[in-house]
């Protein structure tokens, strides 16, 4: 459960921190074309004032075959943030604080969000998944689920890393990301898909924190 939550949250501070390294990556080596996009969702992005996404994240073995997809929700605003899995966890970040709630074992763990590695993603308490630093490239164009989006293969410098490539789909029409998927040097992949997207949505701040009188007999480890 810890990995899954690790590479669920990951992927999903990739899709909304790309802005990140799309504006702060040196050109080097990498493809203009392929920054032109990223810097496009970027642009997008940061006219949301709120975000609610639904989204589905599908496992894989080296093998390719499937090992299980789950459905969920992303809220977001500012540096907070929830990550509902159906039937699985909820992730809570205020800013200062992160829960995570295991449904089925009627679990909360807290942690301190650690505004040091906040340079990409709040969610680096989990993992170290990913940093700024990609050399990407656009492989052209293909049509998923109905729309026409750019695939971005993206390279990390760093090879000490648990992953070796990304790809990055982004509706050429909507300027969004569609689709993420993570190459693991292990054989496994991971792919998040969005299904819905609203960048206006009206999220309330009570989202972002876990009330425990919610959840009656919840078991709290307080790690902070």
């Amino acid at each position: 459960m810890n990995h899954l939550k690790s590479t669920i949250t990951s992927i999903f501070l990739l899709i909304v921190s790309i802005n990140s390294f799309a504006q702060n990556k040196t050109m080097g080596s990498s493809d203009p074309e392929a920054k032109k996009i990223l810097d496009a969702v970027s642009a997008k992005f940061k006219t949301y004032k709120g975000v609610q996404a639904g989204f589905s994240f599908t496992s894989e073995d080296a093998k390719g075959k499937v090992q299980g997809t789950k459905k969920g929700t992303l809220f977001m605003k500012s540096t907070k943030y929830r990550v509902t899995l159906v039937n699985a966890q909820d992730i809570f970040c205020d800013g200062s604080n992160i829960w995570t709630y295991d449904k089925g074992a009627n679990e909360v763990t807290i942690s301190k969000f650690d505004p040091g590695q906040n340079t990409i993603t709040p969610q680096k308490l989990f993992t170290s998944f990913y940093d700024k630093d990609f050399l990407y490239k656009l492989n052209g164009e293909k049509k998923m689920g109905g729309k026409t989006v750019q695939e971005i293969e993206l390279t990390p410098y760093d090879k000490s890393k648990p992953f070796f490539k990304v790809y990055v789909w982004v509706d050429k029409i909507a300027k969004t990301i569609y689709s993420v998927k993570v190459m693991e040097k292990t054989g496994n992949r991971y792919t998040y898909t969005v299904s819905s997207l609203n960048g206006n949505a009206t999220v309330a701040d009570a989202q972002f924190v876990f009330d425990k009188k919610n959840y009656p007999g919840v078991e709290v480890i307080d790690l902070r």
